[in-house]
């Protein structure tokens, strides 16, 4: 027997280096997953289909939609995004831990759908930073990361219906800061007595 997993839901402003950060956290912690989003917006370069997003046409997003096979969706700029419900909900009953990289408007979905969810917040350290990370993609316009920042500033007021504040100023210690959040949570009462329900038991016998 395993104890359910965690769901975390992870946002933050274009730029504050949120993927990079997952990514490493990911990277070294076992037994932790990350939910691929379906999204109607354009691959972009380097990126693959089933890896970073499931790319579908604005029809076969609203097909879905129309199922009711997403735990949240939500508009961004121009484009749709959405999470497999089904697939989130087999993970967790795994003992899985799962990470649900979206905006803060998914993220007040989710938590109204399972309130256990654990939401983390992610800012950069400054309005000055956060600009030359845009810049330095190289990937957008100057129009796309102006209407960036306008939206960040929007986005980032929410940072208060989370349930944790990291600030992305040196990567090392973001990521150091993300990797207590989840050990944490994994040394919790509940988790530790199904995780060590034989240890316990011949301890007290």
């Amino acid at each position: 027997m395993h104890s359910q997993g965690t769901l975390y839901t992870i946002s933050a402003p274009s730029g504050a280096g949120k993927t990079s950060l997952v990514a490493k956290l990911l990277a070294q912690t076992p037994r932790l997953g990350v939910s691929v989003s379906h999204t109607t917006r354009a691959m972009r370069p380097g990126e693959q289909d089933g890896v970073n997003y499931h790319f579908v046409s604005h029809a076969d997003f609203q097909s879905m939609l129309d199922k009711a096979a997403f735990l949240e969706h939500a508009q961004v700029f121009d484009n749709f995004y959405g999470t497999s419900q089904q697939w989130v909900e087999s993970q967790l009953a795994t003992g899985e831990d799962v990470i649900l990289e979206i905006d803060w408007q998914g993220a007040q979905q989710v938590r109204r759908l399972m309130p256990d969810t654990v939401a983390i917040f992610i800012m950069p350290p400054s309005k000055e930073a956060l600009n030359e990370r845009l810049t330095g993609r190289g990937q957008d316009g100057s129009d796309v990361i102006q209407r960036r920042m306008d939206a960040a500033v929007a986005e980032m007021s929410h940072y208060i219906e989370s349930d944790y504040l990291v600030i992305n100023d040196d990567f090392d210690t973001a990521l150091a800061d993300l990797e207590a959040i989840v050990r944490s949570r994994r040394l919790t009462l509940a988790s530790q007595e199904l995780r060590h329900r034989v240890l316990l038991s011949a301890l007290l016998s």
